[in-house]
């Protein structure tokens, strides 16, 4: 068989060939009284987790899957994995399946040969727990205080769920009649199966939230009111507002939309049909969205004016869906600033539109609305563009048009604050500090979109922030800064006392070294808080080449494209998601590999008695042996071992 440049790529060694530089060996490790610096056991963050805008400790459900982590007696490991991954995410069968995965792209694996497949195991513990039937674990103790959140978002839904943890009494304030927020308004259903969405919230409402539906605070229900009946508001408003075109033109002309409110409409049920000829604008995820569901909605040849797609949209009545049974394909274009390679909506979502059918078109820009006598638009004058210092700049002479009876802006995004101007920092966002409050309100807090808009994953970690917060404020006690690697972190201590290792009390008096004592855990560093592991700490010649486990992505080709709804991706098999966590280098954390024990060439790295072990504690130094040789940090492959000890 040849050797495969992958494989090649693969022999990187501590040390290249000809490397026979003089080493004062004898000076500093083969001495008779002390050893030149002693390994140390180091737990760091991996570049997947710091990638993570919710925090997830994804090494650590990764491990659980692949079963280096060993669940307590009595939990299946699947379960295990999912009270691992939901410490940060309440919502990871939905996750798993829309995250862009900012994770994937800070892997370490790109180094071998390709990231891990990290939310394609996320979804299978999601849709895991879903089909089994596992619940959150009852609320903390009641502590007395009572939150009020506006907005049933995922941001406003992962705030209730870290607040009950904690014990406080929450109620999320909606104008919906169901929660969801854009999971479920700003996402169409075969991207967020309505079965999941409903299954991972109804998690989070048995765990004793309260909820006032169709309210909308500022119109039935005043800040005055919430400020008087609660001890603290968070703010996950969201930004259902979307931006028009900074074109001629767009004002008050009737079928120019924005992306926002297409998609409110087509996910409330009330859009049946599109136009003949769509163009969106755009280039992010919600731009492919439009585009896709205009495709799948198609359109009728003679249609009323009551009905055409703006007057449903705008005017929040419902198309006749008998009247779809006749409908016809739309031609859909898409139009980026950036490159299509470069557009930031999802490589794989982007594929898929292509594959529909849709026009994408790259590296163009908007000039002008053209509006016909009967002031409809009726096409888009465009032009190519170039990129400089991320602003367009039109190339001259290079103006076209595209003809259209729709046009869909999706450039962004921004908040309501009619009856909440007072929020309303001057840019229809609200101004937080770097622990979520909102400047300048005490006991007003914010998460979310409403921050600035961003991914799904950002609003939930943002909320479990501010949950911590409003914790804080609660207790009366000053903000803490927040770490610099803010995400959630394994904790050895809970290990050690799930498996009955906790160390015991210290007991003052004189002592003299801890090397024999059960007061302290020895040889271990937790630097998680502050750093997250590169690749070049790491031994990758110990990672043999292995193809990641793809989900089968069901295509839908341009000719059937129209009234396909069904789900296009499917989920892996347990024996696949294992197979894929195994492919974790378990960057920063110990997983157990035993390079260190078997090279050792002085026997004094061991692996810890069975029955005191835990992850993170499968390994000792005796420094009585240790001659610092250095050989042990040269094999790890995780990077979970510093020469640190000793002179």
């Amino acid at each position: 068989m040849s050797v495969s440049k992958e494989n090649m790529d693969l022999t990187f060694r501590r040390f290249e060939d000809d490397d026979n530089g003089s080493y004062d060996w004898d000076e500093y490790i083969f001495q008779a009284g002390w050893s030149h610096k002693c390994p140390t056991y180091v737990h760091r963050t991996p570049p997947c987790q710091g990638s993570c805008p919710s925090g997830q400790d994804i090494r650590g459900w990764l491990g659980i899957v692949r079963g280096m982590e060993k669940p307590p007696e009595g939990v299946e490991w699947q379960e295990y994995a999912f009270r691992r991954s939901t410490d940060a995410n309440p919502f990871p069968s939905i996750m798993g399946r829309v995250c862009p995965a900012p994770c994937q792209d800070g892997c370490n694996r790109n180094q071998v040969e390709d990231f891990v497949g990290i939310n394609s195991v996320e979804q299978f513990i999601g849709d895991t727990a879903l089909a089994n039937g596992y619940s959150f674990a009852a609320a903390a103790e009641d502590s007395g205080k009572k939150v009020a959140i506006i907005g049933g978002g995922p941001a406003g839904l992962a705030a209730a769920y870290q607040l009950r943890r904690k014990g406080h009494a929450c109620t999320i304030f909606d104008d919906h009649d169901t929660l969801g927020g854009m999971m479920r308004y700003g996402i169409p259903g075969y991207r967020t199966p309505r079965d999941a969405l409903d299954g991972e919230i109804k998690r989070i409402l048995d765990m004793g939230v309260e909820t006032r539906l169709n309210t909308r605070v500022g119109k039935d229900v005043s800040m005055d009111s919430l400020e008087n009946d609660y001890d603290a508001i968070i703010w996950a408003l969201g930004c259902k507002s979307g931006r028009g075109l900074p074109v001629p033109n767009w004002e008050d002309t009737s079928n120019c939309i924005s992306g926002v409110a297409f998609l409110e409409a087509f996910n409330q049920g009330r859009l049946q049909l599109v136009s003949g000829k769509v163009i969106v604008i755009g280039g992010g995820d919600t731009s492919i969205d439009v585009a896709s569901v205009a495709r799948r909605l198609g359109h009728i040849t003679d249609i009323h004016e009551n009905d055409r797609p703006e007057n449903i949209i705008m005017g929040h009545t419902a198309h006749d869906v008998a009247s779809s049974a006749v409908r016809e394909g739309a031609t859909v274009t898409l139009t980026s600033l950036f490159p299509v390679e470069n557009m930031t909506a999802a490589e794989h979502e982007v594929n898929d539109a292509l594959n529909e059918g849709i026009d994408i078109q790259g590296s163009v820009m908007p000039l002008e609305v053209i509006v016909g006598d009967d002031g409809r638009a009726t096409a888009l004058k465009m032009c190519k563009c170039n990129m400089v210092n991320n602003r367009p700049e039109p190339i001259e002479g290079s103006e076209y048009t595209i003809e259209a009876d729709l046009i869909v802006s999706a450039i962004g995004q921004f908040g309501n604050f009619e009856g909440l101007e007072e929020l309303d920092n001057g840019r229809s966002f609200i101004e937080a500090d770097a622990n979520y409050q909102v400047k300048g309100r005490k006991g007003h807090f914010v998460a979310g979109d409403i921050i600035r808009p961003h991914l799904l994953t950002t609003a939930i970690g943002q909320a479990s922030v501010a949950a911590d917060s409003i914790d804080v404020y609660f207790q009366e006690q000053e903000q803490a800064k927040r770490p610099k690697v803010d995400v959630h972190h394994f904790d050895l201590m809970n290990k050690l006392s799930e498996a009955h290792l906790e160390p015991e009390a210290y007991t003052q008096g004189e002592t003299r070294g801890t090397s024999s004592a059960n007061f302290a855990v020895h040889n271990y560093e937790d630097r998680s808080a502050h750093e997250v592991i590169p690749s070049k700490a790491l031994f990758l010649g110990h990672f043999p080449f292995t193809p990641r486990t793809i989900r089968e992505d069901v295509p839908v080709s341009s000719d059937e494209v129209l009234g396909h709804f069904k789900e296009r991706m499917k989920g892996l098999e347990t024996e696949q998601a294992q197979h894929e966590a195994d492919r974790c280098m378990s960057c920063g954390m110990c997983f157990e590999c035993d390079n260190c024990v078997v090279y050792c060439p002085q026997d004094a790295v061991m692996r810890t008695p069975k029955k005191e072990s835990t992850t993170g504690r499968y390994v000792f130094t005796d420094y009585q042996r240790c001659i610092g040789c250095h050989i042990c940090a040269d094999v790890c492959p995780t990077g979970y071992i510093d020469m640190a000890m000793g002179e």
